[in-house]
């Protein structure tokens, strides 16, 4: 029980996301569908929670300085990485955008960038959620791939 909380906190985490939580889960012998369900569904619940802290904290934290100017950069950042493609895109470009599982790209960054560039919530959900589950299977795929890889290269030694 205890990988599965584990799993939880790794995939709701902005820096790990699913890049952590499911091969946490698989190294830890979850079985890869419980993995998946469990990793997508923590990580989906990072756009809720961006929301809500944009909501609600934004306002209350734009007052102070340093905030203001950590906001600006991080806005910049954002905009410079993916400002053309949801632009150009909108639902399309964000869900690809999170389904991609590099570093900087994932639920979290596409949660910011749909409140940044003003997306319906329900249609940033959708967008976000989908590539969250698109992910998952990107990473499951890749993990269990390379398990497997490394499995028979280690029966032939």
């Amino acid at each position: 029980m205890n990988d599965i909380i584990y799993t939880i906190l790794l995939s709701i985490t902005p820096i790990f996301e699913l890049r952590g939580g499911i091969p946490y889960a698989l190294a830890n012998d979850i079985n890869p569908v419980t993995a998946y369900i469990v990793s997508c569904a923590a990580n989906i619940l990072a756009f809720p929670i961006v929301y809500v802290f944009m909501g609600f904290f934004h306002d209350l934290f734009s007052k102070m300085e340093w905030y203001a100017n950590l906001f600006e950069k991080i806005v910049v950042r954002t905009r410079a990485k993916v400002g053309d493609n949801i632009e150009k895109w909108g639902f399309w470009g964000l869900m690809v955008f999170v389904m991609i599982p590099l570093p900087v790209t994932g639920a979290y960054t596409g949660s910011f960038a749909a409140w940044v560039f003003g997306i319906e919530k329900r249609k940033g959900f959708l967008a976000v959620s989908l590539g969250v589950l698109i992910a998952g299977l990107i990473v499951t795929a890749i993990f269990l791939s390379g398990a497997e890889l490394f499995s028979f290269l280690l029966k032939k030694v």
